[in-house]
């Protein structure tokens, strides 16, 4: 299967420097793969997306040289799919139903967890709905984890080196559909990356923690297993992620390639001085560079670019 990966970034404001190493990082895998690199905007979150915030990091990501090979997608329009995902999972026959719904609010949990952890047990979600309501309303769909002897989930990070994570004693059951009921975004990342076919996911190592609750999503779908690569998450001054939370400044896409050039240092990736020369330049250098690194069998075929 031909190389498929993405860059789904949120339009919660414009694009800024730590996007731009994930965007570049997916970018250069993709080419350096000769694959197909695609966008997903990731607008899930109705009440934290920005208007024309999309349009602007799609805008952004053109000035900087980074085009889509097919038109982006956007989550917003992809409702119908969730949907039915949601509900072929909820009429899987087996002993036990893996979907079930729970009534518990955030403080309810919260003080779960906290009494739990006085007692020195797991911190994940309690089950306290599994065996029912007991007398709530439903808030929140949950997905059921195996018992703790099946539920370590393990795979070969790319950059991260093993990984492993016991989804019963770090996680827990996990929400697909949230108690103001919209779509999870758990669920709705493994559905709109195995119908894009997605073969490789190149992210932020922020989202590492994700990964193990995903790659168990897939096996209930009975879809393919992309392989991952996390980079280091960029910071701030204070060592807090940067983002557009902790006041991260928009990227100045007039002048693209210097921070291009700040993102390759960050990725690690060492370029000739001829490289600063022009956009052509940089990308060519960098996908080598990438290439030497990540695909050495195919390294010597993207020198040949420079």
């Amino acid at each position: 299967m031909r190389y498929r990966g993405r860059f789904a970034p949120s339009p919660t404001g414009p694009l800024h420097f730590g996007s731009l190493v994930s965007a570049l990082a997916s970018w250069l895998d993709a080419r350096a793969h000769h694959g197909v690199w695609l966008v997903r905007i990731e607008d899930l979150d109705g009440p934290r997306t920005v208007p024309g915030a999309a349009e602007a990091i799609l805008g952004t990501l053109a000035r900087f040289g980074l085009h889509p090979d097919e038109p982006p997608v956007w989550q917003s329009q992809r409702y119908t799919h969730y949907q039915q995902t949601f509900d072929a999972l909820q009429a899987s026959a087996g002993p036990r139903p893996l979907l079930y719904p729970c009534g518990c609010t955030r403080k309810e949990i919260a003080d779960s967890l906290l009494h739990a952890h006085a007692r020195h047990a797991t911190l994940a979600y309690p089950g306290t709905c599994r065996t029912g309501l007991h007398g709530r309303s439903a808030r929140a769909w949950r997905l059921r984890v195996p018992d703790e002897a099946a539920a370590v989930i393990r795979f070969d990070d790319r950059w991260q080196g093993a990984q492993s994570q016991n989804l019963a004693t770090g996680v827990g059951d996990f929400v697909l559909l949230r108690a103001d009921g919209q779509w999870a975004y758990q669920l709705a990342v493994v559905v709109d990356d195995a119908q894009a076919g997605i073969t490789d996911i190149v992210r932020g190592a922020d989202l590492l923690d994700s990964t193990a609750r995903q790659i168990y999503l897939q096996r209930c779908l009975q879809v393919p297993t992309p392989r991952y690569l996390h980079v280091p998450v960029v910071t701030n001054a204070a060592g807090e992620k940067l983002s557009k939370q902790t006041g991260a400044a928009p990227l100045d896409d007039t002048a693209p390639l210097p921070a291009l050039l700040a993102a390759a240092r960050h990725l690690e990736l060492v370029l000739p001085t001829a490289a600063a020369v022009s956009l052509e330049a940089f990308y060519a250098a960098a996908t080598a560079a990438w290439a030497q690194r990540f695909v050495p069998h195919e390294s010597s075929d993207i020198r040949a670019l420079r």
